[in-house]
């Protein structure tokens, strides 16, 4: 299981990903707790008799310590803003059936994302904690700064770049060895050895 967080102004997102059970089994429990407070919704968790429940239990508990530790929000005046699940990877596996055949057995998996909103929005703009450190400006001094000097070329050198006799780089199919022909020389061979 990967848990990641995102967090916004105003609403704090939580994700879990990779979830070993399917989204259909999911969305059950989804719609029971769709729109309700965060405190309502943790109470009800802890009584539904569903796999589904402790995974939605985990994401909710980690929205909300995001919510307090990032936003400094107070766990009453949250709501679960939207709550959605979408299909994650399927592992495929076999077990033996009837008459030595194989039967393919979907493993599936999901993929949980919850929103969490204030219900009574703060007044004051609150700024996410994070730990990037300014970056150091130093000042340069005009010493320090050099000027890029033209490279002096010789007569015969701005002779050959003006009539276009300049040098250039030897093509690909130009270099030393037996190259690109040599290898066409191998494939095409009449005999093979």
């Amino acid at each position: 299981m990967i848990f990641t967080f995102y967090i916004y102004i105003m609403q704090v997102k939580a994700k879990g990903k990779y979830l070993r059970i399917s989204s259909k089994k999911m969305r059950l429990v989804t719609d029971l707790i769709r729109g309700m407070d965060l405190k309502d919704a943790l109470d009800s968790l802890n009584f539904v008799p569903k796999k589904s429940a402790r995974f939605i239990n985990k994401v909710l508990k980690s929205a909300l310590a995001n919510a307090e530790h990032n936003f400094d929000l107070k766990k009453e005046n949250l709501f679960i803003k939207e709550i959605f699940v979408n299909e994650g990877p399927t592992l495929k596996r076999w077990r033996p059936r009837a008459f030595g055949r194989a039967g393919q057995v979907r493993k599936r998996s999901s993929h949980l994302e919850i929103i969490l909103g204030e219900k009574i929005p703060s007044s004051e703009t609150r700024s996410v904690k994070t730990k990037i450190k300014e970056p150091i400006i130093e000042s340069i001094s005009k010493d320090k700064i050099e000027e890029k000097k033209p490279v002096e070329e010789t007569e015969e050198e701005t002779l050959n770049r003006l009539q276009g006799k300049h040098q250039s780089k030897p093509n690909y199919y130009q270099k030393k060895g037996k190259g690109f022909r040599g290898s066409l020389k191998k494939i095409f061979r009449r005999k093979t050895i």
